[in-house]
């Protein structure tokens, strides 16, 4: 028997999921009202807000990474019972977050109009960008601390409380970007410095939820704060092996994303504004994916922490297939909605016209970057396959996706229907790769555990 059978096996895949597929909606929820409120205002700023976050996504991204790569260990010594352990890998994720969330603060407040001009050469994009740099500094800290700890407890199985404090933070960002952006109840009117700053009070308000209940009501890492200053010395070379390897991964995929973003800006502000709208749409057609992404990590690390490795390897093959059968039902997602969402904006004809190009862009892309996504993000990370992945994400993405997308879009000047297949050909490439590996039984790791307090 290939495929999971095991009613009980889809119950806990769909508790450990739902909440993570209802956080990223409401994520793409707000993401979309941002994009439709500064769409109001026109193409430039809704331009300067994006590029400004694709910024802002770099930071995101590395957090992913420390979370994820973090939780690969913190998962599988969950499986194990063993609290240390889980308490140090968390320990050591804190101290690497700090140091880079200072770094991309520092970069911001010394260089925010340089870091915009790398994206964009049109001015006005550039000083709508600055401002909104400038007023996020501090969410680097807030949402970085925020976003890994959300793993860390998803990777227990508290998904429920990330998604509570995503609720939360939902109506406060919407009410204060109505309020700042349009001046409303008295407020200046702030425009896309508005949207940064309704943004702040929400990053604040989730970081006040998740930290509190991560050090004061937690009882499956049971992490307080008189645990931070514990020694991890003995832990490190383990999480080097097994971590390290997801952060560089998803770090140069956040790099990789930004290049993918500095080849749009230079071939012009429409193409800026299109993206902008097929970014959304793509969030939101992927939201469960996201789900099954973590959910099959955090599952995949509890099995084989408890030694049941057959029984791992017929969850991978389940994963993959569900894979394929969501990327379909979101592709037929995006065919029905495309042209009701970008009509939704107020964008000239000719980039509404090239929104719907790269709006049927999309639906292909994601039918190959769902069982993609579940196997590198999911299966074969919770396997411990890290290093495996992040020399995969290296070579096609900067090898294949990034030369093709500006040889295309740059050079060539290809429709952007085609333009933006090449920047996504990755996706099609890592998903035969990855089922390959699957069916080879390689990417098993063995998590080495030392019994030091």
């Amino acid at each position: 028997m290939i495929f999971v059978r095991d009613k009980k096996f889809y119950k806990t895949l769909i508790a450990f999921a739902l909440p993570i597929a209802l956080q990223q909606l409401i994520t793409v929820g707000v993401n979309m009202a941002d994009n439709i409120m500064l769409g109001q205002l026109g193409e430039a700023p809704m331009s300067g807000a994006t590029l400004a976050n694709n910024f802002i996504s770099i930071f995101q991204i590395m957090c992913m990474g420390l979370g994820m790569g973090a939780s690969v260990l913190v998962s599988r010594f969950f499986g194990m019972k063993d609290k240390i352990s889980m308490k140090k890998a968390v320990n050591i994720m804190f101290r690497l977050l700090f140091l880079v969330a200072s770094a991309f603060a520092l970069a911001t407040a010394l260089f925010p109009a340089k870091i915009m001009g790398l994206f964009t050469t049109e001015s006005d994009v550039i000083i709508k960008g600055t401002g909104y740099l400038l007023i996020s500094i501090p969410c680097y800290y807030l949402n970085g601390f925020a976003m890994t700890s959300s793993i860390m407890l998803r990777s227990v199985g508290k998904a429920n409380i990330p998604l509570l404090s995503s609720i939360c933070s939902f109506f406060i960002n919407i009410f204060f970007n109505w309020v700042f952006i349009f001046g409303k109840l008295g407020a200046p009117e702030m425009g896309v410095n508005g949207a940064a700053l309704g943004t702040l009070i929400a990053r604040i308000v989730e970081f006040t939820v998740i930290m509190g209940f991560l050090f004061f009501v937690d009882k499956n890492i049971e992490l307080r704060l008189k645990d931070l200053s514990i020694p991890v010395k003995d832990l490190i070379p383990e999480y080097i092996r097994i971590s390290i390897p997801v952060l560089v991964s998803d770090t140069l995929l956040g790099l990789g994303n930004s290049a993918v973003a500095v080849i749009m800006g230079h071939i012009g502000a429409s193409f800026v504004a299109a993206n902008s709208i097929t970014t959304v749409v793509m969030q939101l057609s992927t939201v469960v994916i996201q789900g099954i992404c973590q959910a099959s990590c955090t599952i995949t690390g509890i099995t084989l922490g408890k030694g049941e490795v057959e029984k791992a390897k017929q969850q991978g093959y389940t994963f993959a297939a569900l894979g394929f059968i969501i990327g379909g039902f979101g592709c037929a997602l995006i065919l029905l909605l495309s042209n009701i969402i970008v009509d939704a904006y107020k964008i000239e004809p000719e980039t509404a016209v090239l929104a719907k190009d790269l709006m049927h862009a999309v639906a292909l892309v994601i039918w190959f970057q769902a069982a993609n996504s579940i196997l590198t993000k999911g299966t074969l990370r919770g396997g411990g396959d890290t290093k495996f992945l992040m020399v995969a994400d290296i070579i096609f993405l900067w090898v294949c996706s990034i030369p093709l997308g500006a040889l295309t879009g740059l050079v060539l000047k290809w429709p952007g229907f085609w333009v933006y297949i090449m920047l996504k050909i990755d996706q099609f490439i890592k998903c035969i790769v990855c089922v390959i590996r699957l069916r080879s039984g390689k990417w098993i790791k063995k998590i080495q555990r030392k019994d030091v307090a």
